[in-house]
């Protein structure tokens, strides 16, 4: 068995987590310390974060280029299941965490590390995602939290690295906390707390206001194959290129903001801001889809499926067996769901434009009111007799 004296810390290179390099040390009695950053698109200068590990006092420092494997095995199964939380996050911040849970058991295992570790306080939602994660996989390995651990204020957790060596950090707040990765951006703290606070352009990246978007619309034609993504405007695309170009696209004319009340899974509602142009517009394409090719019935299952989904990604249970279920169901369904939606994307709105799917239910001969139809009207009376007699029953039994 591995020793939980070595040990795999989450590292992103902030205040918390390079503070935790010498806590795991001093404090907590690590012997052996591997800084492990999980590259998602952050766009971080990353073997300057690489070297920062290890003059913190990391034994080694690893970056991981995850890159590709984010948004084919989760961004892009999250879409299959139109997952909203809440009816409005497409989980871009969320689906990272469970890979980075992945990637902190991959690596233990591959340096002989028994604990793994990471720089969550005890107040958020990814202390629960990865603690989850992390025992979901593997749960002989122990799991240090040290920010849940310490008393620190932020100046004392800068104090505390300063005092074992570690160069001073830049003391200036930023205004807000900013997550970022290829599926999207998440903004909240500071000034985002106050619900009475309109927040200024500064805050956004991604998206253009409205005012500052084309005069005149785009089209983008998407195109899926069994529910996945890989075209745009008929061209092969990898997903990363696929989901970069939408993000693009999209912030372009200011699609994707987001400003909502989320409720946390430790049970308190916070003030969340996303920008995440490029998901909402694929699960927009890929609901349209669906509608054309299937059943009423199945859609109708399968939207509160979505909902639940969406919270298992949300708490954290992605390894949990719920999850493993309902993507079953998902891919199910999503065998069908082939074809091109073209979206016209014009002062932060997306609407359908066209629809074409070779097993489309949409049939125009049933539909028309020419001379083509080939419904048979007069079979109506009698579905209308049938399908009413509970209800006439119902009201000659009851008055």
């Amino acid at each position: 068995m591995a020793s939980t004296d070595r040990v795999v810390l989450a590292y992103s290179g902030g205040v918390d987590t390079t503070a935790c390099i010498p806590y795991l040390r001093h404090e907590m009695g690590c012997s052996y310390i591997v800084a492990m950053a999980a590259d998602l698109g952050q766009g971080d200068e990353l073997e300057a974060l690489r070297e920062k590990a290890l003059l913190a006092g990391a034994d080694e420092s690893i970056v991981v280029d995850a890159k590709d494997r984010f948004v084919r095995d989760y961004g892009f199964r999250s879409v299959k299941a139109n997952a909203l939380y809440d009816g409005q996050y497409p989980l871009s911040s969320a689906l990272g965490r469970p890979l980075i849970g992945d990637l902190l058991v991959e690596t233990a295992h591959a340096y002989d590390c028994g604990a793994v570790a990471h720089g969550c306080t005890g107040k958020g939602n990814d202390q629960v995602r990865l603690d989850l994660t992390v025992a979901l996989l593997d749960s002989s390995l122990r799991i240090l939290a040290p920010a849940r651990e310490w008393k620190f204020s932020r100046a004392d957790t800068i104090a505390y690295s300063e005092k074992h060596g570690i160069a001073p950090h830049v003391t200036k707040e930023k205004p807000w906390a900013i997550d970022l990765n290829v599926l999207g951006r998440n903004v909240e703290a500071g000034l985002i707390e106050d619900l009475t606070w309109e927040p200024t352009e500064e805050v956004w990246s991604l998206t253009r206001p409205v005012e500052e978007t084309p005069d005149t619309p785009e089209y983008v034609k998407i195109g899926f194959a069994e529910g996945v993504p890989v075209t745009l405007d008929g061209a092969p695309l990898a997903p990363r290129e696929l989901i970069a170009r939408l993000n693009t696209l999209g912030g372009r004319h200011g699609i994707g903001r987001i400003d909502m009340l989320e409720n946390r899974v430790v049970g308190v509602k916070s003030r969340e801001l996303y920008e995440a142009p490029g998901m909402l517009l694929l699960i927009q394409a890929h609901r349209e889809l669906e509608d054309l090719v299937l059943p009423a019935d199945v859609l109708a299952h399968k939207k509160p499926l979505e909902t639940a989904y969406a919270k298992v990604v949300y708490d954290g249970l992605w390894h949990g067996p719920l999850r493993a279920a309902l993507d079953a169901f998902m891919d199910s369904t999503q065998q069908y769901v082939s074809g091109e939606i073209t979206l016209r994307l014009f002062k932060s709105r997306a609407t359908i434009a066209s629809r074409v799917a070779e097993r489309a239910m949409y049939q125009h001969e049933l539909v028309t009111y020419g001379s083509d139809c080939t419904f048979n009207q007069a079979s109506a009376e009698g579905f209308i007799d049938i399908f009413g007699l509970p209800s006439r029953v119902w009201n000659q039994v009851n008055g």
